[in-house]
């Protein structure tokens, strides 16, 4: 572990891998039952989410994308809220306005969640160029995923962070898929750091599926950006396990492949590890499950019961 790397508790760790894995299973199950629309999740990409939010400070501000809940539920959010907010009910944090692709957060520095392919890398620049000129110390950290790598504006936003030098932390989750298309029939390089690194920002390479990994690796990039004031890019390799978008059969997954990750899926890799190093006993592992059952019970009973927004809600908030 280097030097840079926050002291986190394991046990938290493993702790918010479940919940994300229980929190997104919840509107997978209320979905079926048609009690909750359909998202995009990103169950197996847990590690990503919880290794590099709790890399960042309190300070730090965070874009994300449409498969936001892990980054959301790391940095402290309440399930609840978030649950309200995708069912469209009063008490979410968007006041029910956003569902679960536009979910901003002002009090966890997640200043927006982008349902754009790639949104969130046109506006990254622009939020760090404003950190900097208001003297605030915090970095940016802007997650995507290798689709939107491959549109126009992750090119635009490399080159304008790297030519101003602006602080911004990329973490790229590549997950191997682009809604229903493999990374290999859309990308002519095997990583997506292959392009950063053209333009001249440095860039790691990290197992998206080891969570304490990411933890090291994105500390470590966190790091270089405060310390050099210029852009760093963070590639995490993991992968997708369910479709694109709730419900989805994935008839289009090679089983083969689909099998080999799941085999290292991150919550037993966490697991695993917190066993064999002593961290972990059958009791505690219990004892966290219980827990994060109860916070999950605890955020549906809490978002049914949330009223939806009155009709004069519709205008306010809406800027032109």
């Amino acid at each position: 572990m280097n030097t840079n790397t926050p002291s986190v508790d394991p046990l938290k760790l493993y702790e918010q891998l479940l919940l994300i894995r229980a929190y997104e299973n919840a509107i997978v199950d209320g979905s079926a039952a048609g009690r909750m629309p359909g998202t995009c999740t990103s169950v197996g990409q847990e590690a990503t989410a919880v290794g590099a939010v709790n890399a960042l400070g309190a300070n730090d501000l965070i874009l994300t994308n449409h498969r936001s809940a892990g980054h959301l539920l790391a940095r402290g959010a309440d399930p609840g809220r978030l649950l309200a907010e995708v069912m469209g009910r009063r008490d979410g944090y968007c006041k029910g306005k956003s569902g679960s692709l536009h979910i901003a957060a002002k009090e966890l520095g997640v200043v927006l969640t982008s349902t754009i392919v790639g949104g969130e890398l046109a506006l990254a620049p622009g939020v760090a160029l404003a950190e900097s000129m208001l003297g605030r110390p915090g970095i940016v950290a802007c997650f995507f995923g290798d689709g939107a790598a491959c549109e126009g504006r992750f090119h635009e936003s490399l080159n304008l962070a790297a030519l101003w030098n602006l602080p911004v932390l990329y973490i790229c989750e590549n997950n191997q898929w682009q809604a229903y298309v493999h990374r290999r029939e859309a990308m002519s390089r095997e990583r997506v750091a292959d392009w950063a690194a053209g333009y001249g920002i440095p860039v790691r390479s990290v197992d998206g599926n080891d969570v304490f990994a990411v933890l090291d690796a994105a500390a470590a990039a966190a790091a270089q950006v405060r310390e050099s004031g210029r852009p760093v890019l963070l590639e995490a390799m993991t992968y997708r396990t369910r479709g694109h978008l709730e419900p989805d059969d994935q008839g289009y997954v090679d089983k083969t492949e689909l099998a080999a990750w799941l085999a290292r899926d991150p919550l037993s890799l966490c697991r695993e590890r917190l066993i064999a190093e002593g961290h972990l006993d059958a009791a505690a592992a219990a004892a966290i499950v219980a827990r994060v059952d109860e916070r999950i019970d605890a955020a549906i009973a809490f978002a049914d019961a949330s009223p939806f927004p009155a009709a004069e809600e519709l205008l306010r908030d809406v800027y032109a």
